[in-house]
């Protein structure tokens, strides 16, 4: 049996309201969908937090041995973006596509590690449109004023993902035609797939297809872009928290009425919410922090990601620059930690210290643990630091032999694999 079948990994599956084994639906491989930026204004570090700890999750399943197919999507085609390239006359290209450079140079900065296409919200109106004709077809969605709605209640166990009370839904029909509505409250109603009549100012932007002239809404973009790189099934679906509200339960039942497999994905995983004030970051507050904000007042990416990932994720963190310089210090002590426990010595003996190669053992089983009960960086952070305290301290009394050095050296890069901060 290879490693990743042993591992032991339990996520929190919202779900299921709790942690759960992870089991693949193939062995050793796995399909992971996160949903990615929308891409008329540039992520701020509330959103890179989510980001990051989707590529913590992947490159941990990987360091377990898992080849992980992730997709991840850029949204384009939204009332948003649309209003806005029209506001200042430009294409939809125009807008976008440098938010979608940006995005990527700072990914990159930030060692997330994305994949090797990014598939957009206007480049697969096709399979939305795929889609929509069989929810047409099943009796699941409907027409009316030459929009597409989608009826929930033509659904088994619409809202289950968040934990809806569907006795409180509206046996009339409530129509709700935006791409997404303010704040994290339900709609309770039938919900757009399909804009047939564009937004105002913005009717340039339609294309004509088998189900007439216009273009899909943000609820069944995902799913396009899912059904078109994935498949019908994926293991795991990331997100932010804000995506419990509608957005993942409308994925959800999109998905399954389209196809008619059941689950769709066998593990949701949201990320937390990064604080400012006490109040959650976001653009329509405009309580943001950028990180090219961050980097021009001196921070670097590797302490932006260390803030971000250390903690755990499904708990919120606040933001301020006090918390910041006191994880920048932080970092610093443990990269001091790991440079010198690992740094190549002339002489140094051939044989091995008992005591300093249980504790390399040690730091690898307890980095694995925090890991696998639901990727607890913190608690994996706690343990390399008191454990390498430890090594160093034993090399100053000249107790680190060759070949604890070799596995420590082994050990370490393969942990920083995963956390992308201790070199």
């Amino acid at each position: 049996m290879g490693a990743a079948n042993r591992s032991g990994l339990r996520l929190f599956n919202t779900l299921a309201r709790r942690k759960q084994r992870f089991r693949g639906r193939e062995p050793k491989r796995v399909k992971m969908f996160t949903c990615g930026a929308s891409i008329y204004g540039r992520p701020h570090i509330g959103n890179y937090r989510t980001f990051l700890h989707e590529d913590i999750l992947q490159r941990y399943l990987e360091y377990r041995g898992y080849t992980v197919e992730r997709c991840i999507n850029f949204t384009d085609v939204e009332d948003k973006s649309l209003l806005e390239a029209s506001r200042r006359d430009l294409s939809l290209a125009d807008l976008t596509d440098p938010v979608a450079r940006r995005f990527c140079d700072e990914c990159e900065s930030l060692r997330i590690k994305l994949p090797g296409h990014i598939p957009r919200s206007s480049t697969t109106v096709d399979e939305a449109v795929r889609l929509i004709e069989l929810l047409l077809a099943k009796g699941h969605a409907y027409r009316h004023d030459g929009d597409i709605f989608f009826a929930p209640l033509s659904f088994k166990h619409f809202g289950r993902l968040f934990g809806l009370d569907m006795r409180r839904w509206p046996r009339r029909a409530t129509r709700f035609r935006k791409d997404t509505y303010p704040g994290q409250r339900w709609n309770l109603g039938d919900f757009v797939l399909w804009h047939g009549s564009c937004v105002e100012g913005a009717e340039s932007f339609c294309w004509q297809t088998a189900l007439g002239p216009g273009r899909p809404s943000w609820n069944i973009q995902d799913p396009a872009i899912i059904s078109k790189h994935l498949g019908a099934q994926v293991d795991i679906c990331c997100g932010g928290i804000d995506n419990l509200f509608r957005h993942h339960d409308y994925n959800l039942a999109v998905m399954e009425a389209a196809s008619g497999k059941h689950p769709f994905a066998g593990y949701w995983v949201h990320i937390a919410h990064v604080l400012i004030d006490n109040a959650k970051m976001s653009k329509s507050r405009g309580n943001i922090v950028y990180a090219g904000e961050l980097y021009e007042q001196g921070y670097t990416p590797a302490q932006l990601r260390f803030f971000l990932i250390n903690g755990y994720y499904r708990k919120k963190i606040h933001f301020s620059f006090e918390r910041l310089e006191g994880s920048c210090h932080r970092l610093a002590i443990l990269r001091r930690l790991a440079a010198e426990a690992t740094a190549p010595v002339v002489g140094v003996g051939a044989g091995r210290s008992g005591k300093i190669a249980a504790r390399i053992t040690q730091l690898r089983r307890d980095f694995e643990a925090a890991m696998n009960d639901d990727c607890h960086v913190g608690r994996a952070m706690v343990a390399l630091e008191r454990h390498l305290q430890f090594v160093v301290q034993g090399r100053r009394r000249s107790e680190l032999a060759s070949l604890d050095l070799r596995r420590l050296q082994h050990w370490l890069r393969k942990i920083d694999s995963v956390l992308q901060v201790l070199f």
